[in-house]
């Protein structure tokens, strides 16, 4: 783990997941110490952050392979899917990125998405 690369994790997840650092470490430190940190530094740090692909890209396609992989993903999915409004996804880009999910993820994982993407849409709103 670079320092600068965890710096930049840092202010990114801070600015689209705030909090979650902090989260992942009240979880998970006493059984995976350093987990948090290697989060923010790899996910966000090293991945998100790259240059080559804009961010609201970035999260379409990781909405696209977490609907995919199917419903075990759904709490990943919805904080990629939050995430991804705050980078500047539409909710029709969302929908149709999950829909397109159907021919290789199957119809079930993306209805169970689009369920997902309907909550974290009715968040926003306060639904």
């Amino acid at each position: 783990m670079s320092d600068d690369s965890y710096e930049r994790g840092k202010a990114l997840s801070e600015s689209l997941n705030p909090g979650m650092e902090d989260a992942l470490r009240e979880r998970y430190e006493e059984i995976v110490p350093g987990l948090a940190r290697s989060v923010v530094d790899f996910a966000y740090g090293q991945q998100y952050s790259r240059d080559g692909l804009d961010l609201k890209t970035r999260y379409l396609a990781t909405i696209a392979a977490l609907t995919a992989l199917g419903g075990q993903t759904r709490p990943q999915l919805k904080v990629n899917i939050a995430g991804a409004r705050k980078a500047g996804c539409s909710q029709r880009e969302i929908g149709e990125i999950i829909w397109q999910m159907a021919l290789y993820g199957g119809f079930p994982a993306a209805i169970n998405a689009l369920n997902a993407a309907l909550e974290v849409f009715d968040a926003e709103t306060g639904k």
